[in-house]
């Protein structure tokens, strides 16, 4: 008989899924307590089944992953990303749940569809199911840009572009974020859409020099990743990390630029859509 292997199962890094984690510790509490009214019971396992049942079933009501994009998970959800981590193969921590996934990667598709962007810069490719999401929706002519700091990551990425018919769309490069703008600013690139998913600390940063350097066309737009942060930016400033803090403060800055509009959903950890209004 073969023996079953288990999949390494992802932490909840969500507010959503962090509430539905919260719930269901409390629920197995109270149902153990026999002096607590059916009433209350009853009610906190509604509370629970409706935070845990929401994601499931967004899924469920989304168009399938293509089969690069379903590779791409898989092989990124088995990876040991602990262990090369602690090996010191990366130059920062890397780990499963950094993955857009399936329903962020089709609202992805969804907005290039929209907006017939045709240039997409990414800053912060991981594996690259965001930057393969976006090519299979841009047109054949269509390029994404991707920006990657880690070589294992973005050759991980490359090696499952090489295997869709989306994947010569999909042009990498390695480095540092900051100093790639820099680059393709000198280069006079430009690009109609960004999707910013990396370093939270150089969050403002990339915002700035995506306006700054007219790195963004006018009416283009900035999707912007992680911007609930596991819920830190509107609990109190205590319950904050140095990312928590890094991206509240982005969100201050983003609500104050008088050169863009934009609006926060809370898709996933939170996903800010950002237009550049027009000179």
């Amino acid at each position: 008989m073969t023996p079953v292997v288990e999949q390494p199962t992802a932490r909840p890094v969500t507010p959503l899924g962090i509430l539905a984690m919260q719930l269901e510790s409390i629920v197995q509490a109270v149902n153990e307590q026999p002096d607590l009214s059916s009433e209350l019971k009853a009610k906190l396992n509604f509370a629970w089944r409706l935070a845990a049942g929401l994601d499931p079933y967004l899924e469920e009501c989304t168009t399938g992953e293509s089969p690069a994009l379903a590779a791409l998970a898989k092989k990124t959800a088995v990876e040991a990303w602990t262990q090369r981590f602690n090996e010191g193969a990366t130059v920062r921590q890397l780990e499963q749940e950094m993955l857009s996934g399936h329903v962020e990667g089709q609202t992805l598709k969804m907005f290039i569809h929209m907006t017939k962007a045709k240039r997409v810069l990414e800053i912060g490719m991981f594996t690259g199911y965001s930057a393969l999401a976006i090519a299979e929706a841009l047109p054949s002519d269509g390029e994404v840009v991707a920006c990657e700091v880690d070589p294992y990551a973005a050759e991980f990425g490359k090696s499952i572009f090489r295997e869709s018919p989306h994947g010569s769309k999909i042009r990498v490069e390695l480095g540092p974020a900051l100093s790639t703008l820099d680059k393709l600013a000198a280069a006079g690139e430009s690009f109609d859409f960004v999707f910013i998913d990396a370093d939270k600390k150089e969050y403002v940063q990339y915002f700035q020099a995506l306006l700054d350097k007219n790195l963004l066309i006018p009416e283009g737009f900035i999707c912007v990743d992680n911007t609930l942060l596991q819920g830190q930016v509107y609990l109190s400033v205590g319950d904050r990390t140095v990312n928590g803090e890094a991206i509240a403060e982005f969100n201050r800055v983003v609500a104050a630029e008088k050169r863009v509009e934009q609006v926060l959903l809370p898709l996933r950890d939170g996903l800010t859509i950002i237009r550049r209004l027009p000179v």
